[in-house]
C-alpha cells in the first residue's frame, strides 16, 4: 500500500471540517482526496460512484447519519475501508458502528499523522482504534453486562416490539434509530436475560413479567 496513493472520500456535514481534511491529505504525499459528501446518503452515492481506498465516516449528520451508511455501504459489498472519524466515543455512538462494519474508528481530535496512519491501516483491511474507543471496548468484552440486570427502559420498548414479530427494520424506524443500534440493543437483551435468540428473549419476557 506505501507505493501506491490512497484514495479518500471525506463524508462530513461541517464544511470548514471537510476542507481542513481535504487540505491535509491533498499536502500529504500518498493520498488523493477523490470527493465529499455533506450526510451519508451522498456518501453512500459518491462511495459507489467514485470507489475509494477509505471513506471517513462523521456519525451524526443532518440527512443521513454515520451508522446508517456504513451499514449501507457494507450491505452493498463495495471494496472500500470505513474509518469513523468523530468527536463521540461513547457505547451509543461506538458499538453500531463497529458493528453496521466500520473498519476503524478514530476521534477528531487526533493528530496529524495518527489519522495518516490510521487510513494507510485501514486501506490495507487493519482495524484502527483510538486509544479511547480501544479502552471502552476492552473494558466491555472483560465486564460484560450483567445477567439478571433490569432492562433499561428502551430495552423494553424494544423487546415489546419484538414481541408484536416487528422486524429490526421496523423497529428502527418506529423508534428513531438505526438498525445496527437495535442491533446493540438485542445483544444486550439477551446478555440480560440469559437467552440467545428473539423467541427465547420474549419467553423469558413474559416468564419474568416485563411484558405483562
Amino acid at each position: 500500500m506505501a507505493d501506491r496513493t490512497i484514495s479518500v472520500l471525506i463524508v462530513d456535514d461541517h464544511p470548514v471540517v471537510r476542507d481542513g481534511l481535504r487540505g491535509m491529505f491533498e499536502s500529504a504525499p500518498g493520498f488523493a482526496v477523490l470527493g465529499e459528501a455533506a450526510d451519508g446518503v451522498q456518501g453512500v452515492a459518491l462511495t459507489e460512484r467514485l470507489d475509494p481506498d477509505v471513506v471517513l465516516m462523521d456519525l451524526r449528520m443532518p440527512g443521513g447519519g454515520g451508522v446508517e451508511a456504513i451499514a449501507e455501504i457494507t450491505r452493498r459489498r463495495y471494496r472500500v475501508k470505513v474509518l469513523v472519524l468523530t468527536t463521540y466515543d461513547t457505547d451509543a455512538d461506538t458499538l453500531p458502528a463497529i458493528e453496521a462494519g466500520a473498519t476503524g474508528y478514530l476521534l477528531k481530535d487526533a493528530p496529524r499523522e495518527e489519522l495518516f496512519t490510521a487510513v494507510r491501516a485501514a486501506a490495507e483491511g487493519r482495524t484502527v482504534l483510538s486509544p479511547a474507543v480501544a479502552s471502552r471496548l476492552v473494558s466491555r468484552v472483560r465486564n460484560p453486562v450483567p445477567r439478571d440486570e433490569p432492562l433499561s427502559a428502551r430495552e423494553r420498548e424494544v423487546l415489546a416490539l419484538v414481541a408484536r414479530g416487528t422486524s429490526n427494520r421496523e423497529i428502527a424506524a418506529v423508534l428513531f434509530i438505526s438498525e445496527a443500534t437495535v442491533k446493540t440493543h438485542l445483544t444486550h437483551i439477551y446478555a440480560k436475560l440469559a437467552v440467545k435468540d428473539r423467541a427465547a428473549a420474549v419467553a423469558a419476557g413474559y416468564d419474568r413479567g416485563i411484558l405483562g
